[in-house]
């Protein structure tokens, strides 16, 4: 092979290795840090913390009506509340903002989405109240699990 062959294959190695870094970095690792007590530290722009906070409070907003809705039979408004947050809630979300989020947390957050659409799905078929309680339950133990694993920072603040 000539000097220049072997340059090109030199070359394409290493764009090789920098594309795969970059798809590391975008897909899996995220713009985290580690946390002062053991948490993944999310960092964000102020704007896109706001945002995913609200989502979550959006969450346990859902959590709340879900449940009364549930108590008194009411499963119109279990369909409408869970289909609210469901994968329908994830449609614009930013390619940017889901770049500095790990695999993990996305794979927690698109599994609650989900979840969410499941119970919808569940009321729209008739389900009872012990049935969409225990779902809300599963979906309790992946906010739980988030909320273990990870915090949010504003990426401008040093940690």
């Amino acid at each position: 092979m000539t000097f220049l062959g072997k340059l090109g294959w030199f070359v394409s190695l290493i764009l090789a290795a920098v594309i795969l870094a970059g798809a590391y970095v975008f897909l899996v690792r995220g713009n985290v840090v580690e946390g002062e007590d053991g948490r993944t530290v999310i960092l964000l722009s102020k704007a896109e913390r706001i945002k995913v906070l609200g989502e979550m409070r959006g969450m346990l907003e859902a959590v709340q009506s879900v449940t009364e809705a549930a108590a008194t039979g009411d499963n119109a408004v279990v369909q409408a509340v869970a289909r609210a947050v469901g994968m329908a809630a994830t449609a614009n979300e930013s390619a940017a903002m889901m770049a500095k989020l790990p695999l993990e947390f996305k794979t927690l957050g698109f599994g609650t989405h989900k979840a969410w659409d499941s119970i919808a799905d569940l009321a729209q078929t008739g389900a009872t109240q012990t049935i969409l309680t225990a779902a809300i339950g599963d979906i309790l133990l992946n906010c739980t699990a988030c909320h273990a694993s990870y915090q949010f920072a504003n990426e401008d603040v040093t940690q």
